[in-house]
């Protein structure tokens, strides 16, 4: 695909604007082609190799203006005021912009190509420099007409009768040999065949023999293998004989020492509950508890009362005593 240039304006630094998009130059053969066939409003392009506005070397490189070319202080202001209005639309564009959520623990997000044909990513940009110059337009010569070339040599042969061989003669040995490598090669097969068949016949000789051997070889390791099961369960048996024997055994031995350790135990228990108090008389213990302390309550009030009387009494003598002194004095 060639891309056609076309040129707006031309700046005091010698760069180009263009007007129009590149577009593609229609397929055309390396022949010219009639003048109807050219009027169909395409122009001829020259070399653009040799054309001024095709930039050549680092495209990155600053142009450097010249000393007669002032910027114009408009100018620039006009453009810094448009980068400053492209920069808050990318910003507010940027915040409205919806985000990808968070990768999952032990996740990571990874930029993958999502287009239709893929395309190697690199951080290095590949660069090439690519030539083409085409010919000048030659006129289309006439096709010629196709013409097979001749090939061979033409020669001819005379034989006579009698000069080439007799079939019937020369066949015999030929014949013979086929008959016999025939017959050989027959033999040979069916001693092979019978080979193959007695092999076939040992072999299932054998295979029944292995058979039968395996068998018995399956049904002695049952065998075994029911008498040490059998092993294992009357040893098992004995073990728990064995066991509760001597769980009987303890046990017995246990309840004995526990008989002639609570013989001597039972009487002393009793006897020093009995010392301390926890077996007692129902009515020894309700005169104890309940008649004495109210016989004693009452009694203590009636001499109460009694020390009362007599402190009383003794007042009143010793009033009367007093009384009967003055009223002698007097």
């Amino acid at each position: 695909m060639t891309s056609v240039l076309q040129p707006q304006k031309e700046d005091p630094t010698g760069t180009y604007t263009f007007a129009s998009r590149p577009r593609p130059v229609p397929n055309r053969s390396i022949y010219r082609e009639p003048a109807a066939e050219q009027s169909d409003g395409q122009g001829n392009y020259g070399n653009i190799m040799y054309d001024r506005r095709v930039v050549r070397g680092n495209t990155y490189a600053h142009h450097l203006l010249p000393v007669t070319a002032q910027p114009n202080p408009v100018e620039i202001q006009t453009q810094q005021e448009a980068r400053r209005r492209a920069r808050a639309r990318e910003r507010a564009r940027e915040q409205f912009r919806p985000t990808t959520p968070d990768a999952l623990e032990g996740r990571k997000h990874m930029d993958v190509q999502t287009e239709l044909y893929l395309e190697e990513l690199s951080d290095r940009v590949e660069d090439t420099n690519v030539e083409c110059q085409t010919d000048a337009f030659l006129d289309k010569p006439a096709t010629p007409l196709f013409i097979p070339a001749k090939t061979g040599k033409d020669v001819a042969t005379q034989i006579e009768d009698g000069e080439l061989f007799d079939f019937d003669m020369e066949v015999c040995p030929v014949l013979e040999v086929l008959v016999g490598k025939t017959v050989e090669q027959s033999l040979l097969e069916v001693m092979e065949e019978e080979e193959l068949a007695s092999l076939r016949a040992q072999q299932r000789a054998f295979e029944e023999l292995r058979n039968a051997e395996l068998v018995e070889v399956q049904r002695l390791e049952e065998q075994e293998r029911r008498r040490r099961e059998e092993k294992e369960r009357r040893i098992a048996q004995q073990r728990q004989v064995l066991e509760k024997e001597r769980e009987t055994v303890e046990k017995i031995a246990a309840r004995a020492f526990a008989r002639q350790y609570l013989a001597d135990l039972l009487p002393t228990v009793y006897s020093t509950l009995r010392d301390r108090g926890y077996f007692y008389d129902p009515v020894e213990r309700d005169i104890e508890t309940g008649f004495l302390p109210w016989l004693m309550s009452e009694v203590t009030n009636t001499l109460e009362k009694r020390y009362v009387a007599r402190t009383v009494l003794d007042m009143l003598i010793h009033d009367v005593t007093q009384k009967k002194l003055e009223f002698q004095q007097v």
